[in-house]
């Protein structure tokens, strides 16, 4: 019993260093940025909001040119809730587009526990002032894309609907890239409430291994 209480003391004062926040940038540029209207989570993963989070269908200003192989930074408010970070990649005619379901996701970047002492991602993000570096892939076809990055805070997710999903999309258009078209998901349909990687208890029993939800990494 001295156990639970003192994981669960360690949760709240967690709880009360940490905070909601919103992917706000890439690579510096903030006009290629569908900015959702403030910092809530979505907790609803059967929602129209998990795709690109609230007003996620009203396009950006711009759209930023990224090279194909090249590695990018988005940048997320600090203070994040312990948990991972994904990124996918849905291909599109136009990354203004205001359609956003039905669209074709494929993963390309995750992180979960990590490092020998198995912290978790978002602390090495928070750790950054809030900046993410990850890879778009060499071999995807050149052209335009809506590109989805988040991060999952998983402090209050032992029961569904605990966990908070913070996205964002972002309005790419990749140069230089190959002929490859990844098999991806639907969003919603990608996640259930049930999945282990969403409705999990992170104090106790001490986690030595997470899989983030979604499906395996592109590595092209």
């Amino acid at each position: 019993m001295q156990i639970l209480q003192l994981l669960a003391s360690a949760a709240l004062l967690a709880g009360s260093v940490q905070a909601h926040v919103r992917l706000t940038a890439l690579n510096g540029d903030t006009g290629c940025v569908r900015l959702p209207p403030n910092n809530s989570p979505v907790t609803d993963v059967t929602s129209n909001d998990i795709i690109c989070n609230v007003d996620g269908a009203t396009p950006a200003a711009s759209v930023l040119d990224v090279v194909a192989g090249s590695n990018v930074t988005v940048t997320w408010d600090t203070g994040a809730h312990q948990g991972p970070e994904l990124v996918y990649m849905a291909k599109v005619a136009d990354a203004k587009t205001t359609t956003i379901t039905g669209l074709s996701w494929f993963k390309i970047y995750q992180a979960g526990l990590v490092g020998s002492d198995l912290h978790w991602a978002s602390a090495d993000v928070n750790a950054a002032g809030g900046l993410l570096e990850f890879t778009i892939p060499k071999s995807i076809a050149s052209g335009q894309y809506l590109l989805r990055g988040e991060t999952i805070g998983l402090h209050v997710a032992s029961t569904y609907p605990g966990a908070q999903f913070y996205m964002s999309c972002v309005q790419i258009n990749v140069t230089g890239g190959g002929s490859a078209s990844p098999a991806g998901v639907s969003f919603p349909g990608a996640y259930v409430g049930s999945d282990p990687g969403i409705t999990i208890n992170i104090y106790y029993p001490v986690l030595t291994s997470y899989t983030p939800p979604g499906p395996e990494v592109y590595s092209g």
